[in-house]
């Protein structure tokens, strides 16, 4: 017989050592699906590499995907440090973008300088709203995040495409189911080839660092996360840091979106997110809800997304089996968690007995 033991909390050494294991085993693993498929598996991944650092251009496709990414990351982080399981970030996303797209249009006027950062203010209360929603719900009539937060992915989601078919429609599209374009002042503009986003994304990461691990507020979520109990004893108000965290994260995914409307799409679709926002799920948890550690985590999946959209056209390699390549090796980064939280033990004869 064989029994599962959980283990002491795992040193930073072992932490690092089973990752890259994993990392190595997903490779392995995937080398064989692909040679099983009648590919080249050095070629396949020496493409993908390529295809996301071979040339400037690809470097910036490369960044521009992670931008979004991280950020939904960041969001997600935040409730997750408090065990609020945000699947939401989705929808949070569009509301975000929402947001921040009727005020594009009804502010069309003002200069840049004024218009971004109320488009910003504005993507923070929209994605920050529709994370409390839940939140609520939850504090109320304890109901599970998990569940409410994905149903409402859908209710945002196909909200955007009413208003892209309806009152949104825009009537010089010839026919064409899509919103107006945001004016140049509604754009967020570039530097070094790439939209501005990237710098709020690194002035995001460091103040989501400094809240969670420097201030009162990061403290009452991590003890809440650790234990409601504890939290109630000790004085904290459950209900209230659990609404202000929501808020935050659900907002930061709303900036997300906000920065894909203004920079990529310069408008709202219903095809915005492109599913980043489930995405980010995975890329916090490899973090480890780590803030500086989601900005990498999240550029490197960022980069296997830029590669494999390469392999697509450079080796005709079919979309599906791409997504394959990415599924197993997210399958044993997130299987190596079982075996750094737990392990496989023999039992004893005079254990076998017992049992018996």
């Amino acid at each position: 017989m064989i029994r599962i033991v959980r283990r002491p909390d795992p040193s930073r050494r072992r932490d690092i050592v089973t990752r890259l294991a994993a990392v190595f085993a997903a490779l392995v693993c995937a080398s064989l699906i692909m040679a099983a498929l009648g590919y080249n598996p050095v070629a396949v991944f020496s493409n993908i590499i390529v295809g996301s650092t071979g040339t400037a251009h690809r470097i910036r496709q490369t960044i521009v995907k992670a931008i979004p990414l991280t950020t939904l990351s960041l969001g997600v982080a935040v409730c997750f440090k408090m065990k609020f399981w945000n699947i939401g970030a989705e929808g949070q996303f569009y509301l975000g973008a929402l947001f921040a797209t009727w005020t594009a249009y009804h502010f069309k006027t003002l200069p840049a300088g004024a218009l971004l950062p109320l488009m910003f203010a504005a993507s923070l209360i929209g994605g920050g709203l529709w994370a409390l929603i839940p939140a609520v719900l939850k504090s109320k009539f304890r109901t599970s995040e998990i569940l409410v937060t994905l149903m409402l992915n859908y209710v945002a989601t196909k909200f955007i495409t009413y208003l892209q078919y309806g009152p949104w429609k825009d009537p010089s599209a010839g026919g064409f189911a899509k919103m107006p374009k945001f004016v140049d002042a509604a754009v967020l503009p570039k530097l070094f080839g790439v939209h501005i986003g990237w710098i709020i994304v690194l002035v995001l990461a460091l103040a989501v660092h400094i809240l969670l691990a420097k201030t009162k507020l990061g403290y009452e979520i991590s003890v809440i996360g650790e234990s409601e109990t504890t939290a109630r004893y000790a004085g904290i108000s459950v209900a209230g840091v659990t609404a202000a965290a929501v808020m935050i994260g659900g907002g930061l995914c709303g900036a997300a979106g906000f920065m894909q409307a203004s920079a990529i799409e310069k408008s709202l679709t219903d095809q915005l997110s492109a599913g980043l926002g489930f995405t980010a799920v995975i890329t916090a948890w490899l973090a480890r809800l780590s803030a500086p550690a989601v900005v990498v985590v999240s550029l490197l999946f960022a980069a296997l997304l830029q590669g494999s959209a390469y392999i697509q056209t450079a080796l005709q390699v079919p979309s599906a089996v791409a997504d394959i390549l990415q599924g197993v090796i997210l399958f044993f980064v997130l299987g190596s968690e079982f075996f750094l939280n737990y392990r496989l033990v023999r039992t004893q004869s005079s254990e076998k007995e017992a049992v018996k």
